[in-house]
């Protein structure tokens, strides 16, 4: 049985923009990460190593056969504002029928990232 999302795998060959970026604008932590003979990070979310980032040589395809990532986020107005300020393009939607709001945006390596609001 599954019971949550554990982590994402983002491929880059612009690591330390990513990191800034998932740092930055989300408020992950970059933290601890095993001795891999490869360079990359983990971003943390609640103690937990959500984000995985390797560093590739070469660019991978904007996000291969994944679509998005879907994150549950608080503070809808506090993030608009700040995507606002650091002039990060997004897309809101409101969820039919549901008190979830969404803002879409884009990581430096075109991963589209959901970010869902319940309505307060």
């Amino acid at each position: 049985m599954i019971s949550g999302l554990d982590h994402v795998n983002i491929e880059t060959c612009e690591l330390e923009q990513t990191i800034l970026f998932y740092e930055d604008v989300l408020g992950f932590e970059n933290g601890e990460r095993p001795p891999f003979n490869f360079p990359g990070a983990w971003l943390y979310a609640g103690g937990h190593p959500v984000i995985h980032v390797v560093e590739v040589k070469s660019k991978p395809g904007p996000t291969g056969a994944i679509d998005h990532v879907a994150w549950i986020a608080k503070g809808f107005d506090e993030m608009k504002k700040k995507l606002d300020q650091k002039s990060v393009d997004y897309k809101l939607m409101d969820v039919p029928s549901s008190p979830v709001r969404q803002i879409f945006i884009h990581d430096p390596n075109g991963v589209r990232l959901e970010l869902n609001f319940q309505r307060e």
